[in-house]
């Protein structure tokens, strides 16, 4: 007969495992996808490819991490692919009117803030739902960018440091994905280890909850649309510094890979539950597999099928299997 220490080891053992679950599957299913594709493809773990995959996934991550916080709260942002492209096309108009590019980094960063900031006010102070506001975000956004370059794409000449940001290396590193990891720290530490990390936490579980307690829920829930912004922001320039030029038809599709970067990571839809980690690994999975049907030959339309069908899989998962699982343990008396 199993004695109550190795009862209360074996419960403890359990209680990790289903608090930690999705995080635990998606690091499976990113492992398998790495094993399926280095056996399909002869190029999928050179390293010219690995390093190709991680510059390409570091504006989605970096979005990512914003976009962990803002679902944290029971919130989303569908309008962070069209202020990439606002972002990226208005970035390369200022440069092509002769503007410094640091002078233009800073301005879009301050950009990116406050259309973010706008659209919080109308989510927190005014009451409207995030999905409402940010749809519209989504389409009025995109408008600027299209009215701004006319449909086109401009052009970024004479930018040597700028282009270094998209295209440069640190040690062979691709300086894209060393600014993703950044950001990934910065928001594990967030998260885990300051009060504003708590109090998205809260606000997310109760909002009510958290401003009868005395946080100032509001502003912590317009400011995580702040921080998205800011995300976008930086995503945006990145990619132009990558292809060295601005476009209106930049990040197509991006939020749909974001979110579903997020949600197959674990955190949670109904608010009050995240996971930076579970974001890491759902953004490079779906990185992974972008670049390992292109690998196949596979027509890249048929990503979109693959990224559609597995936000609706993660979805499921999420609110029916992860969340019951996490609030009967809340229930369970200690």
């Amino acid at each position: 007969m199993a004695s109550y220490t190795e009862r209360q080891a074996g419960s403890r053992l359990a209680d990790y495992l289903s608090e930690r679950a999705q995080v635990l599957s998606i690091a499976l299913f990113f492992a398998i996808c790495i094993l399926f594709f280095s056996a399909t493809t002869t190029t999928f773990l050179t390293t010219g490819n690995l390093l190709n995959v991680v510059r390409q996934a570091a504006p989605i991550l970096i979005v990512a991490v914003a976009m962990t916080l803002v679902i944290t709260t029971a919130g989303i942002d569908l309008s962070v692919g069209s202020l990439v492209a606002l972002i990226n096309a208005l970035a390369a108009i200022l440069m092509a009117a002769g503007l410094p590019w640091p002078v233009v980094v800073v301005l879009m960063l301050v950009a990116g803030g406050l259309i973010g900031g706008v659209q919080g006010w109308f989510i927190s102070y005014q009451g409207i739902p995030a999905f409402i506001v940010t749809l519209a975000g989504l389409s009025i956004l995109r408008g600027f960018a299209l009215l701004l370059t006319e449909g086109y794409s401009i052009p970024i000449r004479d930018a040597a440091g700028f282009f270094w940001l998209g295209r440069g290396e640190v040690l062979g590193f691709p300086v894209p994905a060393l600014l993703a990891i950044l950001v990934a720290i910065l928001g594990f530490i967030v998260m885990l280890h300051t009060q504003y990390g708590r109090q998205v936490v809260a606000v997310g579980s109760n909002m009510e909850a958290a401003r009868r307690v005395g946080m100032p829920a509001k502003r912590v829930l317009a400011s995580v649309y702040v921080v998205s912004g800011v995300a976008s922001a930086i995503a945006g320039m990145l990619i132009a510094a990558r292809l060295g030029s601005g476009s209106s038809n930049a990040a197509q599709g991006f939020e749909l890979q974001v979110i579903a970067a997020v949600v197959l990571g674990g955190t949670s839809l109904m608010g009050g539950r995240a996971s930076m980690t579970g974001t890491v690994l759902g953004t490079m999975t779906i990185a992974v597999i972008g670049n390992g049907l292109i690998l196949m030959h596979i027509s890249p339309f048929f990503t979109q099928i693959v990224t559609g069908t597995i936000i609706l899989v993660a979805i499921w998962m999420n609110t029916r299997l992860f969340d019951r699982n996490w609030r009967f343990a809340r229930r369970k008396p200690s």
